[in-house]
């Protein structure tokens, strides 16, 4: 999925770039270079930052709001 493919889902290019660059901050995400692209590795197994004993893992969150238990994708950004 392309950084683009995510800002098609009513946010911009840019708002998407911002939401990537702050998971990756966080360190929810790993950043890959991968020729003139870069690829990011959702880190499913990470729990949320809240305070409760019972923390669902990030990948368990975004498996329900997509409605899937598939392997998430790579998110790649750079030319098409």
């Amino acid at each position: 999925m392309r950084l683009r493919d995510i800002a098609a889902l009513d946010i911009t290019k840019r708002s998407a770039h911002g939401i990537v660059t702050d998971l990756t901050a966080a360190g929810y995400v790993v950043k890959q270079k991968d020729g003139r692209r870069n690829r990011y590795q959702i880190q499913a197994h990470l729990p949320l930052p809240e305070t409760t004993s019972q923390q669902p893992a990030i990948g368990e969150v975004l498996a329900l709001l997509a409605g899937t238990s598939a392997r998430l994708p790579l998110i790649r950004t750079g030319p098409a």
